[in-house]
């Protein structure tokens, strides 16, 4: 992390914290459209599913996550969360195109 206000009292803390926060709501928000899109080219349920993908993904954000001083435990749960729920909204995109689901 470059840099970090240093702030002066709490309030100041929490007022970045809820700065940080509208972002990161923000980029859920652009991710999810990104992923309703990805179900356009995809062609089957298990493309939608992603294995390999969701793989290469951890592994990415697992290094970024290093390099940037995160807890690479927390964001390999959250990314888990996040992409199982990703993974969900996709398949619901890719059955309202008419395109087939597996039967489980």
């Amino acid at each position: 992390m470059e840099f970090v206000y240093q702030c002066q009292n709490l309030d100041e803390v929490r007022t970045q914290i809820d700065r940080i926060d509208r972002a990161l709501v923000s980029l859920l928000a652009e991710r999810g459209l990104y992923v309703k899109q990805a179900a356009r080219f995809k062609h089957s349920s298990e493309e939608v599913e992603g294995g390999k993908r969701v793989d290469q993904v951890m592994r990415r954000v697992e290094k970024l996550a290093g390099e940037l001083g995160a807890d690479p435990r927390l964001t390999a749960e959250v990314y888990r969360t996040m992409i199982s729920h990703f993974i969900a909204s996709e398949l619901q995109e890719f059955a309202s195109m008419g395109k087939p689901l597996p039967t489980a």
